[in-house]
């Protein structure tokens, strides 16, 4: 679980939010996406791309819940098969007294012998990821651009 204070006040709240809530804190990460609805809801589907071209390792994933709140807002999807993982990963924005919270929170285990024998590659990769979810997050915030 990662847990980091992003800014403060509703602006940066609902630019925050609007980042989970239309995928732009991924497109903002480098992934490519497509996706069955613009706007994340429950029950769509999202296939993510890292990587360059026809050799980038595709995502296929399904949102799972989404949380619409007051003062807390986002959403978590499950692995589908053809994703290299099996598990969920959670994007949760919570304005708690004035400041800002984004918390990103995954479980998986490799899924397939290849993800197997790569397991400690693929956690760096999962690492480098939540990394850039964070950054794109903050640059949204920051720009005041939820689109990116």
């Amino acid at each position: 679980m990662h847990r980091i204070q992003i800014g403060t006040g509703r602006t940066v709240f609902d630019r925050a939010s609007a980042a989970l809530l239309d995928w732009s804190m991924q497109r903002g990460a480098g992934l490519r996406l497509a996706a069955t609805r613009p706007l994340v809801e429950t029950g769509v589907t999202v296939l993510m791309c890292a990587g360059p071209g026809p050799v980038g390792i595709a995502a296929p994933c399904r949102v799972v819940w989404v949380l619409d709140e007051p003062d807390r807002r986002g959403f978590a999807y499950g692995t589908l098969p053809g994703h290299p993982e099996s598990g969920e990963e959670s994007f949760v924005v919570e304005w708690d007294a004035g400041a800002v919270w984004l918390t990103i929170t995954s479980f998986s285990r490799p899924d397939g012998l290849l993800s197997r024998l790569g397991a400690p590659v693929g956690r760096r990769v999962q690492d480098v990821v939540t990394q850039r979810y964070i950054q794109a997050v903050r640059r949204l915030v920051a720009d005041g651009d939820p689109k990116g």
